[in-house]
């Protein structure tokens, strides 16, 4: 499983803490660049080469401050970057006779040590390899923390005519995402197919939402029920994404077709990108939907649903959080704290259990309307912590399906010295009952979920049993 994910220096920013964080401890080889392990203060300059030393930087960053660091298996931190390092040799058609692992003791600076000494013997003999086999140790370092909220920014480009309301992509989202099908495959279940087209190649190949998607590039997006890494594809990445070839059924019509997707810039839908977007239903439910706990978006929200209300009588809510891939978690705290007052509404632990209740802000005045919480398999992070307190709370019901199980913690961002954002939790996080989610989500009330016939057809049945359960 990987944690790797490329962001823009911009979100690093949004979720940098205002003071400085701890220094690692420092090993017997650190150079002075090395040494300091800090939240970003301000945007990273210019992205300088990957190199041992910021290799080190990195591993010592998250032995000191991740929230298991004290106790983390240095050894196999190390182990997962010296298998990255020979399987990229491997790629690249090259090997070195010195290139084997050193046996590690369980002293985390003596094996350091004996890790650079071979690092730096092997790279040595591969100098123009260098850049490409330290990017891929780190990356592996990262990964095996095995943490959905750990991950190393880096490769941040764009293209030169990019701008806010672009997209980039294929123009189109599935049912299943590549961060679900990889970050935690056990919630993606067949079939694929496309839920909406936003523009782009997509729409000029003539695709539908309800299309299903039998392949890619060849390979089946699921075999034996269980996703494949085929489905990360449909997420490309700038600049290294190459066209993509989908073989397609449209169920209405029993055609089957295949087209060939070249990734790129599109424009987006002014719409869809509003954090924050509302209207009235059956003239008293305000229906909300939230893409994201950005922030200010729990006041959008609020001043969304008294904007509804003004001059009539709500007689309920209904917020849809379906592909909220979170944010920040006062937000959530904040947006909760419309609907209920006096409770702890998460827990933030380190691995020693000592935890810390979130509690509610009782100074948001209350709404007192039911609330129904539109979910699925997209609502990751501070969406979960949402709605995990909604349901454990009895503050609403959720409707639609399980969240996506990506709750690891509150990741905290770290710069290191070329100028790259190493992210991950500093605590873990765990529900009102101080119950597991990560890697579970959270289970609706009513389990409605969406068929590529209903998304064919226009139809949203969990809107719509949302309704119904409002009327009674």
């Amino acid at each position: 499983m990987t944690a790797i994910r490329t962001v823009s220096a911009g979100l690093a920013l949004l979720l940098a803490a205002a003071c400085t964080a701890p220094t690692p401890p420092r090993s017997q080889s650190s150079s002075a660049a090395a040494t300091v392990c800090a939240a970003p203060q301000k945007a990273p300059g210019a992205e300088t080469p990957t190199t041992i030393d910021v290799i080190e930087q990195a591993y010592f960053c998250i032995l000191g401050n991740y929230y298991s660091g004290a106790t983390l298996d240095a050894g196999s931190l190390l182990t997962a970057g010296f298998i990255a390092l020979t399987q990229e040799l491997n790629r690249n058609g090259r090997d070195v006779p010195e290139a084997s692992m050193p046996a590690l003791t369980g002293d985390r600076r003596a094996d350091w040590a004996a890790f650079e000494a071979v690092y730096r013997t092997t790279t040595d003999q591969v100098p123009d390899l260098r850049d490409k086999l330290a990017v891929a140790t780190l990356e592996a370092i990262v990964a095996g923390l095995d943490d959905n909220h750990a991950s190393w920014a880096h490769d941040i480009t764009r293209p030169a005519d990019y701008y806010d309301g672009d997209g980039y992509g294929l123009g189109l989202q599935a049912n299943v995402t590549g961060s679900q099908a990889t970050g935690n495959p056990g919630v993606a279940l067949p079939p694929l197919f496309v839920t909406t087209v936003q523009g782009g190649a997509a729409q000029a190949s003539g695709l539908r939402p309800g299309d299903i998607i039998e392949s890619i590039n060849g390979s089946a997006p699921f075999v034996g029920g269980k996703p494949t890494p085929a489905i990360a594809a449909l997420h490309p990445r700038y600049p290294q994404a190459r066209p993509i070839r989908l073989r397609l059924l449209r169920q209405s019509t029993g055609r089957r077709w295949s087209v060939t997707l070249k990734p790129g810039l599109y424009q987006r839908d002014l719409a869809a990108l509003q954090v924050v977007q509302s209207k009235l239903l059956d003239d008293d439910v305000a229906l909300v939907r939230m893409r994201g706990f950005a922030p200010d978006s729990a006041n959008r929200v609020l001043k969304a649903i008294a904007r509804l209300r003004t001059g009539r009588t709500l007689t309920g809510v209904v917020l849809d959080l379906r592909g909220n891939g979170g944010g920040r978690i006062e937000e959530s705290t904040r947006l909760l704290s419309a609907f209920v007052h006096g409770k702890v509404t998460h827990y933030l632990c380190t691995a020693d259990d000592r935890c810390e209740g979130l509690r509610t802000d009782d100074t948001v005045e209350l709404l007192n309307l039911p609330l129904i919480v539109l979910t699925d398999r997209g609502c990751a992070s501070a969406c979960e912590h949402f709605s995990s307190a909604v349901k454990d709370l009895r503050v609403g019901r959720l409707v639609g399906t399980r969240t996506a199980g990506l709750m690891s913690g509150p990741s905290q961002p770290y710069l290191l010295s070329n100028n790259t954002v190493l992210a991950f939790p500093s605590r873990h996080g765990l529900g009102p009952r101080r119950q597991e989610i990560n890697r579970i989500g959270v289970p609706p009330d009513h389990h409605v979920p969406l068929t590529p016939k209903d998304a064919a057809a226009g139809r949203d049945p969990a809107l719509a049993k949302a309704l119904t359960l409002l009327d009674k």
